[in-house]
C-alpha cells in the first residue's frame, strides 16, 4: 500500500488519545504512557473502539486514514520508571501493532496504514540531554527492531524535538526495513525546542540520511503558532495539530483540558492544505477528539 506522501488522496491521523483517556474519561496515565492499558482488557476495548470510529470517519470524507499505535512511551527509559523492561516492551510494541491489525482487517476499509509510533527518549518539550545521532540510532533501534515480523506500515516518530535524534531514528529505521516519518513538535514561534526552524531541521536530517525519511510532519502544536512559518517546503507533508493555542509549558500545568474550537480548527487546517497542497496528512493531536477530526476531514476530503 502506497504511503500518504505517495498517494491520490489525504489521510487522517490522530494522536489525541491520551488526553481524551485523561480528562474526559478520568483514567490516569502514570508518565502519560497510554501502552499499559494493553493489559486491561476493559481498556483494549476502548482503543479499539477509537480506532474503528476514525476509520469510518476518515471513510466518510473520502480520506485514508493512519492509526498509531499506543507505543509512544514503551521505550526503555520512559517506560523503566513503570517498571517494565526490555522484555516486556517486546511483547508490548508488537501486541499493540497486533491490535490495531485486528482492527484494520475487521474494518475492510481501504487505505488504512498502521504507524509504530516512536517517542523520544527524553522530554519532547525541554529535552535537556541531547543525544549525538549514533546514540539515537542505537537507542530506537531496541523498539524498532522489535516491529519486525509485525503488520506495521511504517514507523513515525511523533514529537521529536531535535534533528540529531531523528537523524538515529531514520537511520534506525532504514536497517530494519520500515519507512520512516518524523514529526517534529515546534514552540509558539514555530522552531523546534531547540531554536531550529523546521525548514532547518529537515535539511540536516535529509543530508545526514540521504533523505532517507519517507517526509516530515509537524505535531503537538496549534496552526497559529507555525502556519506564517510554513515555507511550501514539499519534504513536509503532515501537520497533526493541538486544539489549544496553549504553549507547551502551560499544557503541561493544565489541570483542565483546553478543546479549542473544532470548526475553527478544521477550517485552518484547510486553509493550510488549500494554500500547501503537498500537506497528505492531517489530524488532532492533544485535546482534540473526534469532534476536531470531523470537523477538518469534512472540509479537506473533497480538496484536490
Amino acid at each position: 500500500m502506497k504511503l500518504p506522501h505517495q498517494s491520490d488522496c489525504r489521510y487522517l491521523a490522530w494522536t489525541g488519545m491520551e488526553t481524551d483517556l485523561i480528562f474526559k474519561a478520568g483514567i490516569d496515565l502514570p508518565g502519560f504512557a497510554s501502552f499499559p492499558l494493553l493489559q486491561d482488557p476493559k481498556m483494549r476495548r476502548v482503543i479499539e473502539s477509537y480506532a474503528r470510529e476514525q476509520i469510518q470517519l476518515a471513510a466518510r470524507h473520502g480520506l485514508g486514514c493512519v492509526l498509531e499505535s499506543a507505543t509512544w512511551m514503551a521505550n526503555l527509559d520512559r517506560a523503566a520508571s513503570l517498571g517494565y523492561d526490555a522484555s516486556n516492551l517486546v511483547d508490548i510494541n508488537r501486541d499493540a501493532i497486533a491490535l490495531l491489525a485486528d482492527v484494520r482487517e475487521q474494518s475492510g476499509a481501504p487505505k488504512v496504514l498502521i504507524s509504530a509510533n516512536i517517542g523520544p527518549r527524553d522530554d519532547a518539550y525541554a529535552p535537556s540531554d541531547i543525544m549525538s545521532a549514533e546514540d539515537a540510532e542505537h537507542y530506537h533501534t531496541a523498539q524498532i527492531e522489535s516491529l519486525v515480523g509485525t503488520a506495521v506500515d511504517m514507523l513515525s516518530a511523533y514529537t521529536f524535538s531535535n534533528s540529531p535524534e531523528a537523524i538515529g531514528f531514520v537511520r534506525s529505521g532504514r536497517k530494519a526495513g520500515f519507512p520512516s516519518v518524523v514529526a517534529f513538535t515546534v514552540e509558539t514561534d514555530g522552531r523546534l525546542p531547540t531554536g531550529q526552524t523546521i525548514d532547518a531541521a529537515i535539511s540536516v536530517v535529509d543530508a545526514a540520511t540521504d533523505e532517507g525519511a519517507a517526509y516530515f510532519m509537524v505535531n503537538c502544536a496549534h496552526p497559529d503558532h507555525f502556519s506564517d512559518t510554513l515555507t511550501g517546503n514539499s519534504r513536509l507533508a503532515g501537520i497533526v495539530v493541538n486544539a489549544s493555542r496553549c504553549s507547551h509549558a502551560e499544557l503541561n500545568e493544565a489541570t483542565q483540558l483546553d478543546e479549542g474550537d473544532p470548526s475553527e480548527l478544521g477550517e485552518q487546517i484547510a486553509a493550510l492544505v488549500a494554500d500547501f497542497p503537498s500537506i497528505r496528512v492531517i489530524g488532532g493531536c492533544c485535546g482534540t477528539d473526534m469532534r476536531h477530526l470531523e470537523e477538518m476531514a469534512s472540509r479537506v476530503g473533497g480538496m484536490t
